[in-house]
């Protein structure tokens, strides 16, 4: 017995749908690929809550929380395009699945990560793992919604997929900080039962899994992962090795050879993994240039937010949740306001004022971070206008840059921006997170030798508290006795203040996308999306007046 068609009428923002004409297997595939996609965006915040309790715990090093992070975003950016390449050649189904099985397994063992000298290498490697999963998999679920519906249906089928998809960035603050305060390993196995949903929805849908046979670029794919690997590298364990060392000077300066090579490669090869020529699209190039310098902030903001409310503030896990949650508060409308805007304006006219608030929010939000009293109170004007600016120049940079990219599939061109999002943010996080470790070990021994504490304790000290998230009072009362409570406070005002160094890197950052914006943003707004013709590739859409076409918050970055 076949399925029978939808009967009625879906009402939603830009009208109503007419359904009797739709298959329903095409909303369970959809459904499907929204379960798939979803743990990747609750991990975007879930995982930053519990660093602390996890650095705590497993006793990692200081680079190596960082790492936890990190190690995700870069396995992300540096395969999802082979992921998408790889999606047509074997299958598309099989790539979602073999994605959601190496997502969910690994985050099972994250969350077995053993308490001993194994636990840093231990998740650090399964998170790399688990970014690997989701390259294989969101590329693949992307193309499978978007072929499941006819031309007329996909601007809105995509709107859904990343409307609720990307909501979900919201609920990870919330429930991480209610898993923590059971067990940290939790955030980490609530992706199985969601994993198992998905694989059921996925075999009773039976989505498109036709191969397209064709070349795979291996070499690229090797260059570009060895690249942003060293690169990243280099940046992230500077503050051990020193700005200065050959360790530090060769990972950077080999890595960024390595990506020249890549470029060269890509340029060259008639199969290449990302058609980088479509960057002589000027408004291509420069939608990709904002969204680079926006990522920079947006999701290395999630790791920094948390660990300052736990350190500095004193919040527990849930409490840390709730401020994070704050910036959605700006951020959730914003994404709506700046649909609007690029629909009737286009881009520019919402990209531009965004990072401006954003530069603004951020700036104002980092002079408030050592006000230790009134914290949240105090703050969330600031965090609210950040987390604003952020949402209002984000979509619509996006989107305008997939709509530009000139005889170019949506795949593609959403590879290319995927890509340069995942490595800024992995760049920005490692950057960003060597400013805060040597601010912050500098700032601590000055305020423990203020106090009387001799040099070479309050070098040791300052060593041990970075690599215990903070540590806690037991630790100070034993340590330094009478002392105790001002080296407790010593220890979170010194760590607002590397914060707030961090805070008004990310200001100068998003002031710098703002004129890069206003000085080469695309005028005017797109009547049609510039992709390749619905028939060249039943996977890419065909002209969408919508602007819904494109990622909301972010594609996942964790």
């Amino acid at each position: 017995m076949g399925i029978r068609p939808i009967q009625g009428r879906l009402r939603t923002k830009k009208g109503e749908i007419d359904l009797s004409d739709t298959n329903r297997n095409a909303y369970l595939v959809l459904a499907a690929m929204i379960f798939a996609v979803a743990m990747t965006f609750i991990d975007q915040t879930i995982v930053s809550i519990s660093v602390p309790e996890i650095q705590r715990e497993l006793d990692l090093s200081e680079t190596g929380v960082q790492w936890v992070i990190n190690g995700y975003l870069l396995t992300l950016s540096a395969l999802f395009a082979f992921g998408g390449k790889i999606a047509d050649v074997f299958g598309r189904r099989k790539m979602v699945v073999t994605g959601v099985l190496v997502f969910a397994i690994a985050s099972a063992l994250c969350g077995a990560t053993p308490a001993t000298g194994l636990a840093e290498a231990w998740i650090v490697a399964f998170r790399m793992i688990q970014g690997a999963g989701a390259a294989i998999m969101f590329p693949a679920a992307l193309a499978i919604v978007i072929a499941s519906f006819p031309i007329e249906r996909r601007g809105q089928s995509v709107a859904i997929f990343f409307g609720i998809t990307g909501a979900l960035t919201s609920v990870g603050p919330i429930a991480g900080g209610y898993l923590t305060e059971w067990t940290w390993r939790s955030i980490f196995w609530i992706n199985i039962p969601v994993a198992i949903i998905a694989l059921i929805l996925i075999f009773i849908s039976k989505p498109d899994d036709q191969p397209r046979p064709q070349k795979v670029d291996y070499r690229g794919a090797v260059l570009i992962s060895l690249g942003m690997g060293l690169t990243v590298l280099g940046f992230q364990q500077s503050s051990n090795w020193g700005w200065s060392s050959p360790e530090t000077i060769g990972a950077i300066v080999i890595g960024l050879l390595v990506l020249v090579a890549f470029v060269r490669n890509q340029l060259n090869s008639e199969t290449p993994l990302l058609k980088l020529r479509i960057f002589k699209d000027r408004a291509f190039a420069a939608n990709n240039a904002v969204l680079f310098l926006l990522s920079i902030a947006f999701v290395p903001l999630f790791f920094f937010a948390a660990t300052y409310s736990q350190i500095s503030l004193g919040d527990s896990p849930t409490d840390a949740g709730l401020y994070l949650l704050v910036a959605f508060a700006g951020f959730g409308p914003a994404t709506q306001v700046g649909g609007r805007i690029l629909d009737k304006k286009g881009a520019r006219y919402a990209v531009v004022p965004g990072t401006l608030i954003a530069a603004v929010g951020f700036f104002f939000w980092a002079g408030s971070l050592t006000d230790l009293s009134g914290g949240l109170s105090d703050q969330w004007p600031f965090i609210v206008l950040a987390g604003f600016g952020l949402g209002l120049a984000l979509g619509p940079a996006n989107t305008d840059a997939i709509n530009r990219a000139p005889n170019t599939s949506y795949g593609e061109a959403t590879g290319i921006t995927q890509t340069v999002r995942n490595f800024a943010a992995s760049l920005g996080l490692a950057i960003l997170g060597t400013i805060l470790l040597t601010q912050n070990r500098l700032n601590l021994e000055n305020s423990l030798e203020k106090i009387g504490v001799p040099t070479a304790t309050a070098d040791r000290f300052a060593e041990k508290l970075s690599q215990a998230g903070g540590g806690n009072r037991a630790e100070f009362v034993s340590e330094f006795g009478a002392k105790a409570k001002q080296a407790f406070g010593a220890v979170q005002l010194d760590y607002a203040m590397a914060t707030r160094s961090v805070f008004y890197v990310m200001a100068g950052v998003l002031a710098l996308c703002f004129l890069v914006a206003l000085v080469f943003s695309p005028p005017g707004r797109m009547e049609e999306v510039l992709v390749a013709d619905d028939e060249t590739d039943p996977g890419t859409p065909g002209p969408d007046r919508s602007g819904a076409g494109a990622p909301g918050p972010s594609a996942p970055a964790s």
